[in-house]
């Protein structure tokens, strides 16, 4: 409300089985950046009437702040960061569902085999090196690199010892 440019088109949602798209018409005002949306920033209200009374409302905390509220919440909720863009003439906010779809996980820089293995095994909950190994057709050295390397990146978690080791999906 308190940024939307009323002259444009509609307020446009796409909902997909893992993201949900927002857009707006009308592009960022003039001095603010993609990257100060993610760090406190100038606020620019188009419609100074509605953010007042939006901030006396205590719909708004701070102005300057609501995509660092919807960055935070993301996190919180442990999901992925949302996408902020300047598309067709307007404002894309997309929010992921999780961050076990495909296109998140090789935004994290994961191999193929890394990739199946998440969306395939995490319905049974647990893995192990040697399940890793033989889907894959990998040594065990390869698995278990594969597999730490997802446990770095808070993906899933190591239980037991050596050869008995399962990795658990969160």
């Amino acid at each position: 409300m308190v940024h939307r440019t009323y002259m444009g088109s509609f307020t446009q949602m796409r909902v997909y089985d893992d993201k949900i798209n927002i857009w707006n018409d009308g592009g960022l005002p003039e001095g603010i950046s993609l990257e100060a949306l993610k760090r406190s920033h100038k606020s620019k209200p188009r419609n100074l009437l509605i953010a007042d009374v939006c901030f006396k409302g205590g719909l708004i905390d701070a102005w300057g702040r609501g995509t660092i509220t919807i960055i935070d919440a993301c996190k919180d909720a442990g999901l992925p960061a949302p996408e902020l863009a300047e598309e067709d003439g307007g404002f894309m906010v997309t929010l992921f569902k999780n961050q076990l779809t495909e296109e998140q996980l090789r935004k994290l820089g994961l191999n193929s085999r890394q990739i199946d293995a998440i969306l395939f095994f995490r319905d049974k909950g647990e893995i192990t090196s040697s399940d890793y190994a033989e889907r894959y057709k990998v040594t065990d050295r390869t698995a278990r690199t594969d597999l730490n390397e997802l446990v770095e990146k808070e993906l899933i978690t190591r239980q037991g010892d050596y050869k008995s080791t399962k990795f658990h999906f969160r």
